[in-house]
């Protein structure tokens, strides 16, 4: 790098200013522990400051209080613009102020962490993690189909070769050092993949302020500032950094990935040879998709808030033109009696209006319904009208404790399976309740990206479809609250 792109991001990088603040190994201790270890997302300035105040009080009394200000201070100094530290704002319907960190501190404590002195340094992991990617790049790049057979051909002679070696009982056994190497590199690409959600976040936010910035000082035409707005919007899912991401949510969406993904990380974490496994690692998949959904959310809100903003620009400009209207009416008002006025002006059409005689309907008589009341006879008296007032009544403890029945054994399941499983009974309105279903032991996912259809067959034996979203049914972790 240049000295001048080192000497701008000394000056304007938060991550830099981060690491030369003299409180730095307090604010990244405590940001750390907070937003990185607990993996948390999203807190509120009370609990925020509470933790913070126990935090200042146990370092304040080994350090003769060298952290004179309050939590509050502090925290209002750390998402101070000049900072960026923390991103303070309000969430939807809410008059508390909440905090998350920025992907700053991600970058600065992966640096710091890079400065302990490591016991064991493998490489031999990464070296095959080199070569595997290189080809992937190179054959999966490949247009010939010849090449493409020959290299498949080989992978598969390399295949046969081991299940021969493996049924003569000939076949090597990783040994503790590959096996430790492998576990470093998993467990630092894991936690790179959770920090990653932060600055794809952040992008996005970027993203929509820079729309917004066009949208005010827009001085063009209506449509042609639409077409601006809708392709910057699309642009976030077509952009290599969208597909990537999207890529990845419908990999975690996938039961049977996430089952092998679980099954995998159970065995890892109990082999010997790694020694003390980070207990993290066990479930970080299922912060993975925390993080995921959080980030889909934020995506899905920008776009609420921008269609908001639209709105009240298109508000204030048909105001503007009401203004102006009722100007008009009132200075024609104040001219109305005056004499030798003249207010005739002439305005050519702007286009022809052309009728030709055949595109006119030709005249269609009504239809004549005979109408028969000979053989109408008297109701019967007796005949319950109560069953005119009764309403349908789904029970949504009934469904919830048929997704529970399941998630007792699995992780997650999809809509589909569990009507598969237990057939809906009620129609429409017992499928509108599955979508609506609040239970403290299960989240209700929505992927809008893919499109699901259900079948059933109602009283009179019709069978009858629906198209919605994909909805998945995900267990809650011990501890975890939704919607945090």
């Amino acid at each position: 790098m240049e000295f001048e792109d080192l000497e701008s991001l000394r000056k304007n990088s938060p991550a830099w200013k981060l690491l030369l603040a003299d409180n730095a190994p307090f604010i990244l201790s405590f940001l750390g522990k907070v937003f990185v270890e607990d993996n948390v997302r999203s807190i509120s300035r009370g609990e925020l400051a509470g933790r913070l105040e126990d935090e200042l009080h146990a370092l304040n009394e080994r350090l003769d209080h060298r952290f004179p200000k309050s939590a509050g201070a502090y925290l209002d100094d750390w998402s101070a613009p000049d900072k960026g530290w923390l991103r303070k704002y309000y969430p939807v319907a809410a008059d508390e102020a909440h905090y998350d960190a920025t992907s700053a501190v991600e970058k600065a404590l992966a640096w710091v962490e890079t400065l302990h002195a490591r016991s064991f340094v493998g490489t031999e992991s990464r070296l095959n993690t080199v070569f595997e990617l290189l080809r992937q790049m190179v054959f999966g790049a490949e247009t010939d189909p010849e090449v493409r057979l020959a290299e498949l051909r080989r992978r598969r002679h390399e295949i046969d070769v081991e299940i021969a070696r493996v049924e003569r009982g000939d076949f090597a056994v990783l040994d503790s050092p590959a096996q430790k190497d492998r576990y470093q590199q998993f467990a630092a690409i894991a936690r790179e993949l959770l920090a990653d959600f932060r600055e794809v976040e952040a992008n996005f936010r970027a993203l929509d302020r820079d729309l917004r910035e066009r949208i005010a000082s827009w001085d063009g035409a209506k449509g042609a500032l639409l077409d601006e707005v809708l392709g910057s919007r699309n642009s976030i899912a077509d952009s290599d950094q969208g597909k990537s991401f999207q890529a990845f949510y419908d990999f975690l969406l996938s039961h049977e990935k996430q089952t092998e993904l679980s099954e995998l990380l159970e065995r890892v974490q109990a082999l010997d040879a790694i020694g003390e496994a980070d207990p993290r690692m066990r479930h970080i998949h299922y912060d993975w998709m925390d993080a995921a959904e959080r980030t889909q959310a934020t995506v899905r809100l920008l776009s609420e808030q921008l269609r908001r903003f639209l709105d009240d620009q298109v508000w204030l400009e048909n105001r503007r033109v009401m203004d102006i209207l009722r100007s008009i009416e009132s200075n024609a008002l104040k001219v109305r009696e005056q004499v030798n006025v003249d207010l005739v002006i002439e305005v050519e059409g702007i286009a022809p209006v052309v009728a030709l005689p055949m595109e006119r309907p030709l005249y269609t008589p009504p239809e004549k319904v005979a109408l028969n009341s000979a053989d109408i006879v008297a109701a019967d008296e007796d005949i319950d009208s109560s069953l005119l007032f009764e309403q349908v009544y789904v029970d949504p403890e009934r469904l919830s404790e048929g997704v529970r029945r399941v998630l007792r054994t699995r992780d997650q399941i999809g809509l589909a399976e569990v009507l598969d499983r237990q057939p809906l009974e009620q129609g429409l309105t017992e499928l509108v309740t599955y979508l609506s279903l609040s239970d403290p032991s299960f989240r209700v996912v929505f992927d809008e990206q893919v499109r699901e259809r259900v079948h059933w067959r109602d009283l009179d034996g019709v069978e009858r479809m629906a198209t919605i979203p994909r909805v998945t049914f995900t267990q809650m972790l011990t501890g975890e609250v939704e919607g945090a």
